[in-house]
């Protein structure tokens, strides 16, 4: 049987963004003032979730949305400079070819999505949902369902971070959490994903689930 509909995250999870991240980070903090970072705690912060993060970086929530709009400001500025991982492009034309419909949820912007994949991955994907706020992806996850025509149990989410696996779980879709993003996978297990992925190749045999 498997899923009808997969929808990806793209930073962490389609995108290897984490070096581009690490190096404009304190300059983001220094702009919007909250606490800056050594390599070594940015490291710890894999382990918490979005919320304690927020918390623990001293960011005034009402900030946010301003950030949200520099980030993705400055990845358009270095698109050129973020890679897919590896096999991704491989994966998605494998995913296709079964007849899945491909979708990304994205807090990044549709273009820049698009100039990091690339003209042909790009174009593998269906349906984008992009510029979701840092706490809105659900009803990006239902513009998506109702734009694929596809019901929450025959579609999968797959993401690297808490806040995936919570979006989609509580639109009652199918939870795939890599390890190869941002969060750490004892983090992303203790939100009891529906599989966790350790490599790009497993997605594979989720999809046919």
């Amino acid at each position: 049987m498997g899923y009808r509909l997969i929808i990806f995250d793209f930073d962490g999870t389609l995108a290897d963004s984490a070096g581009w991240f690490r190096g404009i980070f304190n300059d983001v903090a220094r702009r919007y003032g909250f606490r800056t970072v050594s390599g070594e705690e940015l490291e710890a912060l894999r382990g918490q979730d979005t919320r304690a993060i927020i918390a623990r970086l001293g960011v005034p929530l009402w900030k946010l949305p301003f950030i949200a709009s520099h980030m993705r400001k400055l990845v358009a500025r270095d698109a050129h400079r973020i890679p897919t991982f590896p096999g991704v492009e491989a994966m998605l034309e494998q995913l296709e070819a079964r007849g899945i419909t491909l979708a990304v949820v994205s807090s990044n912007a549709e273009e820049n999505v698009r100039r990091v994949l690339g003209p042909v991955a790009s174009a593998r994907i269906r349906h984008y949902a992009c510029g979701a706020g840092l706490f809105g992806k659900r009803s990006k996850f239902r513009k998506v369902l109702k734009a694929a025509g596809v019901r929450p149990g025959e579609a999968l989410s797959v993401g690297d971070e808490v806040r995936d696996i919570e979006a989609a779980a509580a639109e009652g879709i199918a939870t795939a959490a890599v390890t190869w993003g941002y969060a750490t996978e004892a983090l992303l297990r203790s939100r009891a994903p529906t599989v966790v992925l350790t490599r790009l190749d497993e997605l594979l045999q989720a999809a046919a689930a």
